[in-house]
């Protein structure tokens, strides 16, 4: 690390060019995470190196959360736990049980007006068996996340910089994803102990702020490399949707039928809405060369529904990961070279 930051300076001194600092940003989106994780297996596979090598700084939002994290968790040799590949079969095997409830549960929950949609127990099994007792503070690669504290009316990001900096802020992983995963009427929210023991944290997901968390990052990257020249940011979507509510339909709604309607509508705005920001920030430099990738598709295929972890469902959205795969190649390709460059 040393030696990295005098070849940085020396280039600076003698006019060479510090390679890009390279950001990885992972929309929310339930199961849909399958379609980031695919394009990561994708990338590795192109580039010969796991995720948490190829960037310098990774960001998630709910699922983007867990994708993120779980790229960038170390196994007992201090290597990355999982391939981007691992983590597509990961919400194979645990999507079922993360999105399920008993008779019992919908009854008592009155289907869910009166209640989460799902307990959290199932969630938070799955994020122990994923990342045991790992702490934020011993990610691969700087890492955000981002989340909303219900108390304090602010958002709330877990940062690698401020748990390795700042006392209490060191946080275990499986905390952080189980935080950044409470989308309001899915799951309850998350109550985390402060580390030093010094009172909680009331946490919500982070896709109530920033469904997609690009722009977060960027700022993120340039507060931990002020001294960059240039940015590579590459931006991970988990479909757009493409389900229409019919006036008709939605002209007599109330609160209980908008509820989780709108928050979808909401995540999915914003995940548009940054993205043309993002694009016009990073527009391409005078060279042309890109500085902006974005990796989304349009869901005509298969459920939008965050909580359809069918296995006809899931099936479905990897074809349609499959298909970004082969619609993107040639974009992979020159990604995958500047990003080893």
């Amino acid at each position: 690390m040393a030696s990295e930051g005098i070849f940085k300076r020396l280039g600076h001194v003698f006019g060479g060019k510090p390679r890009p600092v390279r950001i990885l940003s992972i929309d929310g989106g339930g199961i849909r995470g399958i379609l980031p994780s695919i394009i990561m297996a994708e990338l590795e596979r192109l580039a010969g190196r796991p995720t948490a090598e190829l960037f310098d700084l990774v960001a998630g939002t709910s699922t983007g959360a867990l994708l993120g994290l779980a790229i960038v968790a170390p196994d007992s040799e201090g290597k990355p736990r999982f391939k981007a590949g691992d983590v597509a079969r990961l919400y194979e095997i645990g999507g079922s049980r993360v999105f399920s409830r008993s008779m019992w549960h919908q009854i008592r929950a009155v289907g869910n007006l009166v209640d989460e949609k799902y307990p959290a127990d199932g969630l938070e099994q799955v994020l122990e068996r994923v990342f045991g007792e790992v702490m934020l503070s011993e990610a691969l690669t700087d890492t955000l996340v981002t989340s909303y504290e219900v108390e304090e009316r602010e958002p709330f990001f877990f940062t690698t910089r401020s748990a390795r900096e700042l006392e209490g802020h060191d946080f275990p992983m499986a905390k952080v994803v189980r935080a950044a995963t409470a989308a309001p009427t899915f799951f309850e929210p998350a109550c985390i102990p402060s580390v030093n023991g010094k009172g909680y944290h009331a946490l919500i997901d982070g896709a109530v702020i920033a469904y997609n968390p690009a722009l977060f990052a960027y700022v993120e990257a340039l507060r931990l490399h002020p001294e960059a020249r240039e940015v590579i940011l590459v931006s991970l979507g988990t479909g757009q949707l493409t389900r229409g509510l019919p006036y008709d339909v939605v002209k007599d709604w109330g609160a209980a039928h908008w509820a989780q309607p709108l928050f979808s509508l909401m995540c999915d705005g914003d995940a548009s809405v940054v993205d043309h920001q993002a694009a016009e920030i990073l527009a391409p430099g005078p060279n042309g060369q890109r500085r902006y990738y974005r990796f989304q598709a349009r869901l005509d295929m298969g459920s939008d529904d965050m909580d359809d972890a069918s296995s006809e469902n899931i099936e479905k959205i990897k074809q349609l990961g499959e298909r970004m795969v082969r619609d993107s190649h040639a974009m992979l390709e020159t990604l995958a070279r500047r990003l080893t460059a």
